[in-house]
């Protein structure tokens, strides 16, 4: 691409007005490159799965099998009530953590260092083997009832997923907290207000736009980290598609069908989680994506 021709400059200068330039465009080799190696990656997994030996009739056929429905709505419940449960604790801690009693304060932090620490897999079999330590469960000589019996593996997860998230909960709530403005706080105190009432009505409502994203992002994350939930016979999506491929042997079909449903329920609830950050961060800047 270049301009009309004009009329040189008598001095000589080169960037003098009147002077001819040729206009070169930007070149993005480096791009052009990567959008086709992209492109030939994707091209090659397409490829893969048009050729390979699946039967998609054997996925369509399960897409909608009871056993997969019913594994789909534990998941769904399993993640809502964990996530509700880490919630709660989340909070629950993160205002031990700042507490000026040191009691509540090391033991939340001897809470958020131990269940940060050890694998959720690890916990989630501690729950589900509980018995091994503690045969009953209530108060000896008045109730009690053996651990086998209440220990199921819908409470082993629960619990599992649950006290695991309050722990990292804990930590996102606490920078939540700490992004309001201490002056507030201040003039609140100044007015006679309690501090359960201050954190109530004015510290978490400010909080929630810092706190929301990563909660939304962690909610979505509890959906797919119910599947570990199978090592301890949990009746979860992935559980009731390895039950399936065990009896009819078409493990990739099963996966497939598994694997669809989570990214449903995933790309449902991260529309859910846009319009809550946009909701909770009405007046402030935002990261469009």
């Amino acid at each position: 691409m270049s301009r009309p021709s004009l009329a040189p400059d008598p001095a000589g200068d080169p960037f003098a007005a009147g002077t001819p330039l040729r206009i070169v465009p930007r070149r993005h080799y480096g791009r052009w490159i990567a959008t086709a190696l992209i492109l030939l990656a994707l091209a090659g997994i397409v490829r893969a799965f048009a050729l390979g030996q699946i039967e998609w009739s054997i996925v369509a056929q399960f897409l909608t099998a009871r056993a997969i429905l019913n594994g789909l709505v534990n998941t769904i419940v399993m993640a809502i009530a964990a996530m509700a449960l880490g919630v709660g604790l989340g909070v629950l801690f993160a205002v031990m953590v700042m507490s000026p009693n040191p009691v509540l304060r090391a033991s939340a932090n001897g809470y958020i260092w131990f269940f940060r620490g050890t694998p959720l897999i690890l916990q989630l079999l501690l729950w589900f083997n509980l018995a091994l330590i503690f045969p009953t469960l209530g108060i000896p000589g008045l109730v009690e009832f053996r651990t086998v019996d209440v220990i199921t593996p819908f409470v082993a997860t629960l619990l599992g997923l649950g006290i695991n998230q309050g722990a990292y909960t804990a930590e996102v709530v606490r920078a939540g907290i700490l992004s309001v403005d201490e002056g507030q706080t201040e003039a609140a105190q100044a007015i006679g207000m309690a501090r359960p009432t201050i954190l109530r009505r004015i510290v978490l409502p400010q909080a929630m736009r810092v706190i929301i994203p990563p909660v939304g992002n962690e909610f979505i994350s509890m959906v797919k980290l119910t599947s570990l939930a199978s090592v301890i016979q949990f009746s979860e999506i992935l559980r009731n598609a390895q039950t399936i491929y065990f009896a009819n042997g078409r493990v990739i079909e099963l996966l497939i069908v598994a694997a669809i449903w989570y990214i449903a329920v995933v790309s449902v609830l991260s529309v859910g989680q846009f319009f809550l950050e946009r909701r909770f961060s009405r007046g402030y800047a935002t990261g469009r994506r």
